[in-house]
């Protein structure tokens, strides 16, 4: 077995995990005070998003220096130490690589920008007049992917903020630098990497506008993306390490390249098809209810297919670009405790390894913010002004808000029932939602019937049942409307989960006899039980009965 199939992944936004100095904002040193907590969850590393020097425009995803601890955060001795501390408790760090742009004021843009010929190549620059685009391709964030620099006469791309200045990955001297960054954190003890929107570092050849979409599909999954991450993954020495791409708007079939243990690229991938079943017409900014049709399917597809083509999975429902899928898929009211362990069961029994994002532990839900100026997140606010511009309201643009904006799960870590939620000593950064006093690690980790004690369960069980890691899928009951249900399979071991994604109750109608399997675990009390039939939000676990002879 693969080392990394039995292991789980704890997501920390390092900002909001723990403040350790009073600054309202969270820091490595808040991480070292609560490694015995990631220690008593169970998981086995820790992903960090980016702690590294930055202007902080895009909350960190704008890096400035790879190789430096921004002060915001604390400093080299302070991560050196949570290395050190975490490898004690067996959890390893895996760093977030953002290795599709830098930030403007990352000192290779700034000779770029002094008209050095050596690192305008590390960039994307067109020559043009400012009344004319080089392409009509959107930013991912809003507004053209182009920024005009008027004493240069040129523009360069940016997929994203206008200060994340798009590589240029056709220059090798680029790609040997970012070599060099990753084997300098591997030197320290880094143990994972996780690459930021990796797959769309492939530009096109010739860059033309796009009159049928935004632009993405001339660089998405681009032409020379796998080489380039076959060369960095050897080059850099990391083929041993976990190793997980982001990869934007991609297919089944690259995501099998990338994660095939043959191709000798990356360990798995995120994708991203089965958050978009609320997009009405595939837009972000559209409300609509969940298709949890499409939501069946897609899993059947990419699990199902990643298995038969030896890919592999990261399979996640929240991070921090995704609001609190409590407040999505499930009912953070009337049924939260319900809801939140169902959604739990669906995704920890599925083929892949499993991430948790701080907090989803804890039924943490979205922010409820009433007024634009809580927001902080510059995604949330390009779009709320964009909003306005296209005749929505504002009490329509903040409903959007509500429902889509990052900042839903960048609210502060809620440790207690203490000011604050015991995340800082003053205020923090960016507001917390009014539930702390009830939502909180501290709280649940004391109840056997918490969120948080669930989690542990179905940690445990991964480690403990290899046809949890290592199995076979099959999904059952397809055409149900309401009951997510498959079986995992590995020589004589099974198991069947069912999951009711309703707040009301459901009936499984898959062609298996229950009465030759056995509960292992469940999110409702045993009173009440029915064979095949499924309590709102109900999640039931079954182990294949095993005949002696």
């Amino acid at each position: 077995m693969l080392e990394f199939k039995s292991k789980v992944v704890y997501q920390i936004y390092p900002k909001s995990f723990k403040d350790s100095n009073g600054d309202g904002i969270g820091d490595l040193r808040g991480i070292i005070e609560k490694l015995d907590y990631l220690e008593f969850l169970g998981v086995d590393y820790l992903w960090l998003t980016p702690f590294f020097v930055s202007p902080q425009n895009d909350n960190g995803y704008d890096v400035a220096d790879y190789r430096r601890i921004d002060p915001l955060f604390g400093t080299m001795e302070d991560l050196e130490e949570l290395i050190a501390k975490a490898d004690k408790k067996g959890i390893g760090l895996m760093l977030d690589m953002v290795f599709n742009h830098t930030s403007t004021q990352h000192e290779w843009f700034q000779k770029a920008l002094r008209g050095d010929p050596e690192y305008m190549d590390y960039y994307i620059f067109k020559d043009g007049r400012p009344e004319q685009l080089p392409t009509n391709w959107e930013s991912k964030f809003g507004g053209p992917a182009w920024e005009y620099v008027p004493y240069l006469k040129k523009w360069y791309l940016h997929l994203f903020d206008a200060t994340q200045a798009d590589l240029n990955w056709e220059n090798p001297r680029v790609r040997e630098e970012l070599k060099s960054i990753l084997r300098f954190w591997k030197k320290k003890g880094i143990k994972g990497f996780r690459f930021d929107v990796v797959n769309l570092i492939s530009k096109p050849e010739v860059y033309k506008d796009d009159f049928e979409g935004d632009g993405r599909r001339f660089y998405t999954d681009g032409r020379h993306v796998h080489d380039f991450l076959k060369e960095l993954v050897r080059d850099a020495e990391i083929e041993d390490m976990m190793t997980v791409g982001e990869m934007s708007s991609t297919s089944l079939e690259n995501c099998i390249r990338y994660s095939n243990p043959d191709e000798k690229e990356l360990t798995m991938c995120f994708n991203f098809h089965h958050l978009k079943i609320d997009y009405r017409d595939g837009n972000k900014w559209e409300l609509m209810e969940p298709d949890i049709s499409a939501l069946k399917e897609l899993f059947n597809i990419w699990q199902v297919g990643m298995q038969q083509a030896k890919g592999w999975n990261a399979v996640f429902w929240c991070n921090h670009d995704q609001p609190r899928i409590i407040s999505r898929l499930g009912d953070d009211r009337k049924y939260w405790r319900e809801s939140a362990k169902m959604l739990a069961a669906s995704i920890h029994m599925m083929r892949g390894t499993p991430y948790i994002y701080q907090g989803e532990e804890l039924g943490m839900t979205n922010a409820g913010y009433e007024s634009i100026d809580r927001y902080r997140d510059v995604e949330s606010l390009n779009y709320y002004d964009i909003m306005l511009k296209q005749g929505k309201t504002k009490k329509d643009a903040l409903e959007i808000l509500a429902a889509r904006s990052r900042d839903n799960a960048r609210t502060p870590m809620q440790w207690s029932d203490k000011d604050n939620a015991g995340f800082t000593e003053v205020e923090p950064w960016i507001s917390l939602p009014d539930n702390y006093k009830t939502i909180n690690a501290e709280a649940e980790a004391k109840d056997e019937s918490s969120i948080l004690s669930f989690y542990k369960k179905v940690i445990c069980l991964r480690k403990e049942k290899a046809v949890i890691a290592e199995g076979n899928i099959e999904f059952l009951d397809k055409r149900n409307p309401d009951v997510l249900a498959y079986r995992r399979m590995l020589g004589a071991e099974e198991i069947i989960v069912l999951c009711n994604l309703r707040g009301k109750e459901a009936v499984f109608n898959g062609n298996v006899e229950l009465t030759t399997y056995e509960k292992i675990l469940g999110n409702y009390a045993k009173e009440g039980e029915r064979l095949g039939k499924l309590r709102p939000y109900e999640t039931v676990i079954y182990e294949k009965m095993r005949i002696i002879p």
